[in-house]
């Protein structure tokens, strides 16, 4: 068995790309109770475990080497390249579907993010716009982020263990949340849950959001 797979240990880039992301992680999702910082901290491990595989060790592939004896020759640093025998082109492939779901999150994560700013100003519930698809269009957004980047781009043993903990965590603060909300609004909340789902969009809601916007441009 030839343990020869091709990796960067680009380490320093790896510390730097670890510490800007968390340090944007923080910024916005701001978590202020230990059930926050709980949920941020599983994330924090999931950012670290990505980018130390990405521009560090590729430690799964490794591992799979190991313990199935592959050729290490054969393989490289990125999990979908080296399972389905595709090289570059998959590396590619998974690269560009993987910005593309993380760039959608982050444009979800910060519109939610203005409309729930918004909604606090004017002391009222968040209702329109992404809040009339789903209750939590900021841990939706979140959830494809890490999707994007540590399932489709980039998986690692530790990112693909570590997102249904991510998401199971954010749906427990989600809960806790909205029993906060609840005590201040009241059947008003009530009455928005049943309407809207948590973190998925139902298919009808959302064709009727693209018709209007369709029908405002035109």
């Amino acid at each position: 068995m030839t343990e020869t797979i091709g990796h960067s240990g680009a380490w320093g880039i790896a510390a730097i790309m670890i510490v800007l992301i968390s340090w944007v992680m923080y910024r916005w999702l701001a978590p202020r109770t230990w059930r926050e910082w709980g949920s941020a901290g599983v994330v924090q491990a999931f950012i670290i475990a990505l980018y130390a595989e990405m521009y560090g060790f590729p430690l799964t592939v490794y591992l799979l080497v190991r313990f199935f004896d592959l050729d290490g020759s054969d393989l490289s640093a990125n999990l979908w390249s080296s399972l389905l025998g595709v090289g570059e082109v998959g590396m590619l492939i998974s690269m560009l579907l993987g910005y593309t779901l993380a760039v959608t999150g982050i444009g979800i994560f910060l519109q939610g993010w203005r409309e729930l700013h918004r909604a606090h100003q004017q002391g009222c519930l968040a209702t329109d716009g992404l809040y009339g698809l789903v209750r939590h269009p900021q841990y939706t957004g979140l959830f494809l982020i890490l999707f994007g980047e540590g399932i489709v781009h980039w998986p690692t043993l530790f990112s693909v263990s570590l997102f249904p903990i991510i998401v199971l965590a954010y749906s427990l603060l989600a809960r806790h949340e909205e029993r906060q909300v609840i005590e201040r609004f009241g059947d008003e909340y009530r009455t928005y849950q049943q309407e809207v789902p948590r973190f998925v969009p139902r298919m009808g809601r959302l064709a009727k959001l693209v018709g209007k916007s369709r029908s405002g441009l035109g």
